[in-house]
């Protein structure tokens, strides 16, 4: 089963399972605002996300924008700590993004030096590809069945 399949099953389970209200409507969260983590190069890793997969750099004042994602749907799951579904070993994290064109993007990866993994299987809610930043994290790239998603 793919990563993306696991953490969806995850997902489902540890919803089913949990005996806790729900925030009161209006109080719950409404998305990423950021995404923040230890590198050990973090201008040459904010160079990579920017020339490979478009994010944007901080923005070093407030008025620059900074990068903003498509609305779509966003799978939130805790993992236990001794899952293998994070590769490589010792990752806390995997980062899934949406694509509209995975061949393309895949492409641009390999034409930039990157080792990229395109799932033969295409699954109900897409195809997928695996690759890892230079420091050794872990992303995973999902082109969703509906471009709509």
């Amino acid at each position: 089963m793919n990563s993306f399949r696991r953490l969806a099953a995850a997902a489902l389970i540890a919803l089913s399972s949990s005996a806790q209200a729900e925030p009161p409507d209006g109080t719950e969260v409404t998305g990423f605002g950021g995404f923040f983590f230890r590198a050990e190069d973090p201008k040459t890793l904010a160079d990579w996300y920017l020339h490979n997969l478009g994010i944007d750099r901080v923005p070093t004042t407030y008025d620059v924008e900074p990068w903003t994602q498509d609305a779509g749907p966003t799978v939130f799951s805790p993992y236990p700590e001794t899952s293998d579904a994070l590769a490589p070993a010792g990752k806390v994290f995997m980062l899934n993004f949406r694509t509209e064109d995975l061949d393309g993007l895949v492409a641009h990866l390999r034409e930039n030096g990157s080792e990229v993994t395109v799932e033969e299987e295409v699954y109900p809610n897409g195809r997928f590809a695996t690759l890892e930043d230079p420091e050794g994290n872990p992303i995973q790239l999902w082109e969703p069945k509906d471009p709509s998603n």
